[in-house]
Order: structure tokens, then sequence, then C-alpha cells
């Protein structure tokens, strides 16, 4: 009798894990595939820090380029009417 009680209660973790392990996992978001991160041609506002250990952050407006899953290529605007991309 103790047997099958053990292997009951084996069965029924055994078929816990296996149906909600699945449930517990979560994608990782990325930049391209999901709507509420960036979109190419989207305006953003880079907050540029001139040197690590400064504490002065300027706000200089740029258009996003090109994504992928880890970066973002953005085109910063001069005071010409010429870019470049950052």
């Amino acid at each position: 009798m103790k047997v099958f009680q053990i292997t009951l209660v084996v069965l029924v973790l055994s078929i816990n894990l296996a149906i909600s392990f699945p449930s517990w996992s979560e994608t990782a978001p990325y930049l391209t595939s999901n709507p509420d991160y960036f979109k190419v041609g989207q305006k953003v506002i880079w907050l540029y820090k001139p040197r690590a250990d400064s504490s002065d952050v300027q706000r200089i407006p740029a258009e996003i380029v090109k994504l992928s899953s880890k970066k973002v290529q953005i085109k910063v605007y001069k005071h010409n009417h010429e870019f470049v991309n950052r």
C-alpha cells in the first residue's frame, strides 16, 4: 500500500510539472517583434552623456533608423540639416 501511495504522489507531481512548466517560461521581449517597443522612423530623445563619469546628461532629438534584437541605430540631426548615425 505504501508503494502505491508513493507512486501516485510521484505521478501527480510529474504530471503537474509537465503541464505547468511551459507556462512559467516567458520569452525575452525583442525590439523588432514587440509593438510596445520601438519602430523604425519613430522620434525618440537620446539621453547623451559626454563621459561616463559625468553627471551632465544632454537630451538630443533623434529618429530610429535600424533595429536589431540588442541594438538600436538612430539618426541625429546636425545644425546644417545633415545627420549622423549613432
